[in-house]
């Protein structure tokens, strides 16, 4: 977190975002929040193949990760104008 002058608090994330096709052909995510940072394109592109022959994942017998097609990191910055909810429980 960052504050910035205005009492304002910047979060900022980063997520390996892999795309698939299913067994029925649809695009289909799979976001890794905690991924290195400073992963090469051959190797994240290896591991989805090795996610997809595994075979592993499926629903109502689909396929869910059957053919990668992209990789991407996705930067996220959230910055909160106020937050209450600082030390109250639910």
């Amino acid at each position: 977190m960052i504050k910035t002058g205005a009492n304002n608090m910047v979060t900022k994330t980063k997520t390996l975002q892999l795309v698939f096709l299913n067994g029925a052909n649809k695009k289909v995510n799979l976001s890794l929040p905690d991924a290195a940072a400073n992963l090469a394109g051959t190797e994240v592109k290896n591991a989805m193949e090795t996610i997809a022959n595994a075979k592993a994942f499926a629903h109502e017998g689909v396929d869910l990760y059957k053919t990668p097609q992209s990789a991407s990191y996705v930067e996220r910055t959230v910055t909160s104008l106020f937050d209450n909810t600082q030390g109250q429980s639910m």
